[in-house]
């Protein structure tokens, strides 16, 4: 197998940029980027398949509470039975309501929330990790932050580089880029990641021939 080297995580970026890999995608790659729906899936994805988040979103949309103020107030049995297709579904519908009446509490709206919100507000609400506060505040608040998954460190690992921890994975997909639209580059960065681990991942083996 060829040995690929990367730098910098905005080698990776060019790298994959020439494959492609997003021509299917919505522009932001994440569906409906930049509105609520985004912290709800956020949520909904964790230890699951995006297929399965759909279905949750579906019921969510057809029973009128896909929003902050619905999501604040519906009840309990109805929002699990909404979040059933996503797995884990009564925490998931703990913690997607709790967070939707603590944004209420602290930024009144959602669009306070995109302006005024931080990753330290999000990472000390329930069941929100890195990955998940990232995932919100780059496609869910334009933000400048990579978004590290498995797949980001799977296929890191395959490339041959080894890190300590998610900060310092973080740190080194973030270097490298000086784009005016930084934001709109990372999401397609880890967009990028994503759908090439889902094309050259069979197993446990990536194929890094296509990077080189």
């Amino acid at each position: 197998m060829a040995r690929v080297i990367m730098d910098t995580g905005h080698d990776l970026y060019l790298a994959l940029q020439k494959l492609d890999l997003l021509e299917n995608s919505p522009e932001h790659w994440w569906p409906n980027a930049y509105t609520f729906e985004v912290l709800v899936g956020a949520i909904l994805t964790q230890n699951t398949q995006w297929t399965r988040v759909e279905l949750s979103l579906d019921n969510l949309r057809n029973n009128n509470i896909l929003s902050l103020e619905q999501l604040a107030n519906t009840e309990m049995e109805l929002l699990i039975e909404c979040i059933r297709p996503s797995g884990f579904h009564k925490a998931k519908s703990k913690n997607i309501q709790t967070l939707c009446q603590n944004i209420i509490r602290d930024f009144g709206d959602f669009s306070n929330f995109q302006y005024e919100v931080s990753r330290e507000w999000l990472l000390a609400q329930r069941g929100i990790g890195p990955e998940s506060a990232d995932a919100i505040l780059c496609y869910g608040c334009r933000q400048e932050v990579m978004v590290v998954d498995k797949y980001t460190q799977q296929l890191l690992q395959a490339l041959g580089r080894e890190f300590d921890d998610y900060e310092e994975i973080q740190l080194w997909c973030e270097d490298g880029f000086k784009s005016d639209d930084l934001h709109h580059d990372l999401a397609l960065f880890h967009g990028m990641i994503v759908e090439y681990m889902k094309r050259y991942k069979k197993g446990k083996i990536i194929d890094i021939t296509p990077l080189s």
